[in-house]
């Protein structure tokens, strides 16, 4: 469901992103995307202005794995490792 917030003044994009989706990977762009007129205020934005903060996709987190014998393997949480690769 996609919020709003009144910003009190001298808040940032990226920790306004981060407290209210908790990560910015892809939230910053989404609302720029969603509230164009912000890029003119960036990057310390003034007090009183409305910021529409949309859904956004489900957030894949990566993870690095290292392997028993030295391989380092990068993965999406969702996915598993099989085993090792012949």
């Amino acid at each position: 469901m996609p919020g709003q917030i009144t910003t009190r003044g001298g808040e940032h994009l990226d920790a306004i992103c981060h407290h209210h989706y908790g990560h910015t990977a892809g939230a910053v762009e989404a609302v720029l995307a969603a509230n164009p007129e912000l890029a003119a205020l960036l990057p310390i934005i003034p007090p009183r202005i409305t910021i529409l903060l949309p859904d956004l996709p489900r957030h894949q987190q990566r993870t690095h794995l290292l392997r028993l014998w030295g391989q380092i393997q990068s993965t999406d949480t969702a996915s598993r490792i099989a085993g090792p690769s012949p």
